[in-house]
């Protein structure tokens, strides 16, 4: 069952890369090797500029992610029982849970009547599209780090502490490399789920901040253009190899905590 599963999964993504070398113009039918319209894709200055625009937003959006997710994990995991935790708690996870629909049109409500409140967000753009994507990004990097944060052994950030440390140099010192491997997979989760976000930065975004998933989205709508299965392909490439250097990375820290443990242990 799990083979059939993975090959129901990836079985259409080879399809894909297949196709997109395609010398027809038509999609389904296929008429000879050639590689013209990965040509034609970054001579698409519209395309172009929406993947420019996806990488930009979700690069900012994870890296705010990650930020605002560790402080997040960090509170609930470490200060115990404090009031309005339950209520943190809750309205952290919430939007693990909310649909897209919601989300997308509550905030869409919330900049239009900032707009005319206090006269900002002037127009929605690339600004918005971010506060959106950080507002649900933050919560699945706050599951990740939170998970990690629970099974580091606090003895050692004790030590650290008895030793003379302050608790702010032990949490870059300690705590930091001690959940990087989390760090690196909740903003690789981040940077994923806003680069496939389309119903969200549908409601927020404005003249000039057209993100990948609309521009594709529109024009599956008038027929598939081979240039899209060329995109598809580049960006299966670039995520493999980003996930494939992210395992690397948590393989190569998690194997040096382990032997750091042991040194320490062992005197």
């Amino acid at each position: 069952m799990l083979i059939i599963g993975l090959i129901f999964l990836y079985l259409p993504m080879f399809i894909l890369v297949f196709y997109s070398f395609n010398a027809s113009r038509l999609v389904t039918v296929w008429a000879g090797f050639s590689t013209k319209w990965y040509v034609e894709l970054f001579r698409d200055e519209q395309l172009m500029g929406a993947v420019w625009t996806s990488l930009r937003i979700a690069f900012y959006n994870a890296t705010m992610a990650v930020i605002l997710g560790t402080v997040s994990a960090f509170v609930l995991d470490r200060f115990g029982k404090f009031r309005g935790r339950t209520m943190f708690n809750s309205m952290l996870t919430a939007p693990l849970v909310m649909p897209d629909v919601i989300t997308g049109l509550s905030l869409l409500l919330l900049f239009v009547t900032m707009a005319d409140l206090i006269g900002w967000p002037m127009e929605r753009g690339m600004l918005t599209i971010w506060i959106a994507h950080v507002t649900f990004s933050t919560a699945y990097v706050a599951v990740v780090i939170g998970a990690r944060l629970r099974e580091v052994d606090r003895s050692i950030e004790e030590a650290a502490l008895d030793l003379g440390a302050t608790p702010l140099r032990t949490f870059f010192l300690i705590t930091i490399p001690t959940i990087a491997p989390a760090l690196a997979a909740g903003w690789l989760l981040a940077f994923t789920l806003s680069l496939d976000d389309l119903v969200i930065a549908s409601f927020v975004s404005g003249p000039g901040s057209t993100t990948l998933p609309m521009v594709v989205f529109s024009s599956v709508r008038l027929g598939i253009s081979p240039k899209i299965n060329a995109m598809a392909t580049l960006i299966i490439v670039v995520v493999s190899l980003a996930a494939l250097l992210g395992w690397w990375f948590m393989r190569r820290t998690e194997r040096e905590r382990r032997t750091s443990l042991e040194r320490f242990d062992f005197q």
